[in-house]
């Protein structure tokens, strides 16, 4: 569990407290942290990240699709720039593979010229039309009856998991206060400070920013609200072994209908191929198991979209979950008369939208009495680079002549090195446990799943003494 040098129960209150380390919170905190606050960053979990930001597409979206003059096509739109900008700096794996809408039925092909009127009104002026001749010279191994398409450039792919490390490690490093294991019970406003009881105890606070993802409606009630129900929609996907990369170029996304954006096929930073996702409304906050019936659903999907990659092996399935919401758009709302920011029904385009909404909420925080003084503050940290595309360390024989431990083979599958493990476990936030180190290093995300190299894993997670100098990062 993360502790902070810091006590939660000192005299003197925090200026904001974030519940929520997701990746939302985690941009918020940075955001606010880069001001003269006391910030502390809170999550009922022993890691950032660790719920519905560690399962997802992992797309940096143009917001091409999203509802015209809704407040979550601006964000997007905006936090696409922001993160891409940012993911350059902060050594965030990013590939601007592009996407395609591929028309099946005559009824897809005739909404293609919607989509990009709805584009152009997003801001997003690059999309085209194709025909089924050239929708197969781009990608040749669809399968048979595809009728058109539309190309979107910009769409991308992007770690999810370096992403949110990296607000979290660089709003620590601005002073914020990361305390994990601390889930909120209750809430106490009074009339200069609210507490949130925590099992590790109080935590007393001017204002609290309500970034808790699937518990945002419970939070949101506990300050007297009922204007949104968190409905967990679980999301199952394939990923494929990384011999199906050669496969799909692109993005292969489904042109959206009345009931959702259904099932796409995509390429990830880490190589692989990914199948997914269902849609599938629960009421189980906490049941991200996979099932056959979602499997047989995306199995039929795959067969007609692209054939020859059910023909490869499956490396890993999972499922995520989205806090979905009745309404249509992001419920952010402030009540300045308890301090209070909510940030509700923030659906997976929080990844995109997060650096954007993070300021939108500084703005509003402004608004609403909250003194923000910009603050000297250090650059962004330089993460480990985990993408498959650049250098990793393994690869790096200046860095491995200069410490041959990044030449000494941990996780085969995935090539990861005992240098990076241990830079992992000393680093600002280090893993709790083998999930953590996989988010920060790949280590037993591979073809064997952690059975060659999980005993290894395991022994260096349990000794935890770093034999060397830290590693900064980079690509």
């Amino acid at each position: 569990m993360q502790s902070t040098s810091t006590s939660a129960t000192d005299a003197e209150p925090y200026d904001v407290t974030v519940v929520g380390a997701g990746v939302v919170g985690s941009a918020v905190a940075r955001e606010l942290s880069g001001h003269r606050l006391r910030v502390a960053l809170v999550d009922a979990r022993d890691d950032v990240g660790d719920v519905t930001s560690k399962a997802n597409t992992a797309i940096l979206h143009t917001g091409f699709d999203a509802k015209p003059g809704s407040l979550e096509s601006r964000l997007v739109h905006e936090g696409y720039l922001l993160l891409g900008e940012y993911a350059q700096l902060a050594g965030i794996p990013v590939e601007r593979t592009g996407a395609l809408l591929v028309a099946w039925t005559a009824e897809q092909l005739e909404a293609l010229p919607g989509l990009r009127q709805k584009a152009e009104v997003n801001g997003y002026h690059e999309t085209f039309q194709i025909t089924a001749e050239q929708v197969y010279e781009r990608e040749p191994r669809l399968g048979p009856g595809a009728l058109g398409g539309l190309v979107v450039p910009g769409e991308s792919i992007i770690c999810p998991w370096t992403t949110t490390l990296a607000y979290a490690t660089e709003a620590k490093a601005r002073g914020a206060d990361l305390l994990l294991g601390r889930r909120v019970t209750g809430v106490r406003v009074d009339a200069d400070l609210t507490v949130l009881d925590t099992g590790a105890g109080p935590i007393r606070t001017r204002w609290v920013v309500n970034a808790a993802g699937l518990g945002s409606d419970h939070l949101d009630q506990a300050f007297g609200f009922d204007r949104f129900t968190v409905t967990p929609r679980r999301g199952e996907l394939f990923v494929f072994d990384k011999l199906t990369r050669p496969l799909v170029a692109e993005i292969l996304l489904p042109v959206p209908s009345a009931k959702g954006k259904g099932v796409l096929i995509s390429p990830t930073i880490y190589g692989n191929v990914m199948l997914g996702p269902t849609a599938e409304d629960l009421t189980d906050r906490t049941d991200t198991s996979t099932s056959a019936a979602g499997f047989a659903q995306l199995l039929a999907k795959g067969r007609t979209i692209l054939p020859e990659l059910l023909e490869a092996e499956v490396t890993a399935t999972y499922a995520g979950l989205r806090a979905a919401t009745e309404h249509s758009d992001y419920v952010v709302e402030i009540d300045p008369g308890q301090r209070y920011l909510c940030l509700g029904g923030i659906r997976s385009t929080g990844l995109t939208s997060s650096m954007a909404l993070a300021a939108h909420a500084a703005g509003l925080l402004a608004d609403a009495g909250l003194e923000l003084v910009p603050r000297e503050v250090p650059p962004p940290p330089l993460m480990p680079w985990i993408g498959e595309v650049g250098t990793r360390p393994y690869a790096d024989a200046v860095r491995i002549a200069a410490d041959p431990a990044y030449g000494e083979m941990v996780c085969f599958c995935e090539r990861v090195t005992r240098g990076e493990i241990r830079d992992a476990l000393a680093s600002p936030i280090p893993p709790g446990d083998r999930g953590g180190l996989a988010r920060r290093t790949r280590a037993t995300n591979g073809r064997c799943q952690g059975f060659f190299c999980g005993a290894r894993v395991d022994e260096l997670l349990g000794a935890r003494v770093p034999d060397g100098p830290a590693s900064k990062g980079g690509n």
